[in-house]
């Protein structure tokens, strides 16, 4: 499986994972910038909207194993807001 030969490949772990992100642009910064890429798999995720958004704050930085649940809050937040909008276009 290609997503367990990345995640042995960049993070040294030989197990499958359901989302690695593998940012560009290392210095943060306000303005406009190339985040990088998120490679989800399918077959290792429950959700892939959160699988996105998780990547994409990997990707601004944050990290979840060493920040002490903040990203994973804004996770929960973003994830609550994309339902809102969701629900109100109907």
């Amino acid at each position: 499986m290609r997503i367990r030969q990345l995640n042995r490949e960049h993070r040294s772990r030989d197990e499958p994972t359901d989302v690695l992100s593998f940012p560009i642009d290392e210095e943060p910064g306000a303005g406009p910038r190339e985040l990088g890429d998120v490679v989800i798999c399918p077959e290792h995720t429950e959700d892939l909207t959160e699988a996105t958004v998780h990547g994409v704050l990997h990707l601004c930085g944050m990290d979840h194993e060493t920040d002490s649940g903040e990203m994973l809050a804004l996770q929960g937040r973003v994830l609550a807001s994309l339902v809102g909008e969701h629900r109100s276009d109907r």
